[in-house]
Parts: structure tokens; sequence; C-alpha cells
């Protein structure tokens, strides 16, 4: 089913008074089974935009229609439970995870061994894989990464992505990421939507219909085909091209 979301209005209340409004007459359509990047600078509404479809915010005026009841979600911070095992916390988010399928899990995000480790021991880089394991395990219709390489150095950064990219090319799970990262967005998604704040607005959708594994060949091609929008102000949702 398409997931629609119709945002009337959200606002946030500042603390010396007055609001900040977030959306205004906000809307976007995405197709089942796609993999969708949200791509703005900070500020543009891409995490709130996650948890109002998460369910997460309902302060807001408007509607979500056809988010499904498995969702998903992991954050811009692991938040796992520090008393509870890496193991627990898989768990927690999915009882139904026996031995097997708890060890697939782990090794599928290159944790073999960490299963009895707190979340204390963990580097951030692992701490990020489990929080992203722990979205897989719910099996979900719907995927929602919130920055899922925030805060990680460079060659984390990339090897975090490339096991991503995996794990999204396997699977037909309708999937949205935020992103401030170009090239992220590139690598990872079926298409780009450009967005801006104040309020929030969509610059431009970006179509890529180059397979994921063909990507890094061309990805400076690829790159100049979404800078149009980052330098032309096109209204709405913006004209729709196919990167190569």
């Amino acid at each position: 089913m398409e997931l629609e979301i119709d945002i009337a209005r959200k606002a946030f209340r500042l603390a010396g008074g007055g609001e900040r409004l977030v959306f205004d007459h906000f809307a976007l359509r995405i197709p089942e089974g796609a993999t969708v990047a949200l791509l703005g600078p900070s500020g543009c509404g891409k995490s709130s935009l996650l948890r109002i479809i998460a369910g997460l915010d309902r302060d807001f005026s408007g509607a979500v229609h056809g988010a499904p009841q498995r969702i998903g979600v992991a954050f811009q911070e692991p938040r796992l439970l520090p008393w509870r095992s890496v193991a627990d916390n898989l768990r927690l988010a999915a009882p139904h995870l026996d031995n097997s399928a708890l060890n697939a899990l782990l090794m599928a995000f290159e944790l073999e061994g960490r299963g009895a480790d707190y979340p204390g021991q963990l580097s951030l880089g692992l701490a990020r894989r489990v929080a992203l394991a722990r979205a897989f395990a719910v099996e979900p219709e719907l995927l929602l990464l919130d920055e899922p390489f925030a805060s990680l150095d460079r060659a984390l950064h990339l090897r975090l992505r490339a096991l991503l990219t995996q794990r999204i090319g396997a699977t037909t799970t309708t999937t949205l990421i935020a992103t401030h990262d170009l090239d992220d967005a590139l690598l990872l998604a079926d298409e780009i939507i450009f967005l801006e704040p104040g309020p929030a607005r969509i610059r431009g959708r970006l179509p890529i219909v180059t397979p994921r594994g063909q990507r890094d060949e061309i990805l400076t091609k690829i790159r100049a085909s979404a800078m149009i929008y980052y330098v032309m102000d096109a209204p709405g949702n913006g004209n729709q091209e196919d990167a190569s």
C-alpha cells in the first residue's frame, strides 16, 4: 500500500515564546517497496517527518495513511537499553527471535560474538550496527532510518553504508532514510526527495535507475544529476529527472 502523508500544520513551541513552523500543507506519497532518501539541511523537518510517520509524534494537524503495523526505526542515537545485553535489546524489539534467528541477525550485521555484550562495552560503530539490527529484527513492512551514520568517522561510515546497502538490496521493505549526505542518498535510495526548511517544502524529486551495485562506478555522473536541486529554485515537487 502506498504511504500517504498529509500534514496541514506542525509547529514547535520556542522556549522564549512563539513557535517555529515546520510543516505547512505538506504532502508526500511513497510507493510501496521503494527506498527513498529525504535529503536536506539540519532543521528542514527530516527527523520530525519520520517521527510523525512512525506515530511517535501526534501533535500535528493532518494524517498519515498506509503506515503498516510493523515499523522498524533507527534513530540518530542508538538508544539501546544500557542494562540489557545486545541479545536482550534485540529480543525486546522482536520476542519471536530464537537462537538461530538471533545468530543469523548478529552475523548479518557483523556482530558475531557480541550478543552477551552490554551497550557500554560497544564502540559507537558497533552500537549503530545493533540499532540497525534491531530495526530489521522486527521484520518491518516500513523501515525508518534517521541519519544512520551520524558521528561516525569516514572509514566506519563507508563500511556501515556498504553493509546497509546489502541489507536494503535484499529486501522489498518500504524504506525512508533521513540524511544530509548526498552520496549516502545516491548510493542507497531508489529516489531522492530534496527538502528545504522554513517551513519544509519539496524542492525536487530525483529517481535513480542505476542498480545499487553499479553506482560507485558512475557516482560523479549521478551526483551531477542531483546538483541541479541545490542551485535551481524548483517550486512544489520540482521536475522529475532520471539519474543514470
